[in-house]
């Protein structure tokens, strides 16, 4: 049996370290047995074919436009199957108004009115990608307030105050979009935080591994 085949593809917004991140996420896969492919360009996602080849997509592009066919082709990749997995606003702030896909991915970024410490909170401690997680933990960084699919599969939250009024948000999650296993997590603006939390990166190629199945 093969390698598992994933594809990473970054840019957009340069305050994500999109290039730091996506180089990040390769050495990770490649440490964890995956063949990995790198690409800087959105226009890896104009041929169909070539991506049903993969196991696993990660995008971490902030922002940005994809065309109708690379929608289209991203969308029914994932739904025949091909895992959607990614963080912040890599994956949490793309494409903006682009309601197929931020349906696929099940929530998306509005604001983040609050930086600072905040605690997150983990709702499934039995599930694989956040075993590693202490049940609760000080995060420091944007806490992200996202419009949410009610459907997902909460695996950790956080409260959010706004105006005085307490809000339970979500900050990672899976889903399926078709045959296709989604994972997110809001957690990861700078790649300082993920040195400073290495469980939270470690989380996050779990999550990637996860989709993948």
């Amino acid at each position: 049996m093969g390698k598992k085949k994933a594809l990473v593809f970054y840019g957009g917004w340069e305050g994500h370290e999109p290039e730091v991140f996506g180089k990040a996420f390769q050495k990770s896969l490649l440490e964890a047995g995956f063949a990995v492919t790198l690409s800087n360009a959105l226009e890896v996602l104009d041929d169909q074919p070539s991506l049903f080849e993969f196991d696993v997509i990660v995008p971490f592009w902030t922002i940005g436009t994809l065309s109708e066919e690379q929608s289209n082709n991203l969308q029914e990749v994932v739904k025949a199957g091909t895992g959607l997995a990614g963080i912040h606003g890599g994956m949490g702030d793309a494409f903006r108004g682009n309601l197929d896909y931020e349906w696929m991915v099940g929530g998306h970024y509005v604001g983040h009115p609050f930086i600072d410490d905040y605690e997150v909170r983990v709702t499934q401690p039995d599930h694989e990608t956040v075993s590693g997680l202490n049940p609760s933990f000080i995060y420091n960084s944007e806490q992200y307030y996202m419009l949410m699919d009610p459907g997902v599969n909460v695996l950790a939250e956080t409260i959010y105050f706004y105006e005085d009024k307490p809000v339970t948000m979500p900050v990672i999650w899976t889903k399926e979009w078709g045959k296709g296993r989604v994972f997110y997590s809001a957690l990861g603006h700078t790649w300082k935080e993920m040195i400073d939390h290495p469980a939270v990166w470690e989380m996050s190629i779990k999550g990637i591994q996860w989709a993948s199945r």
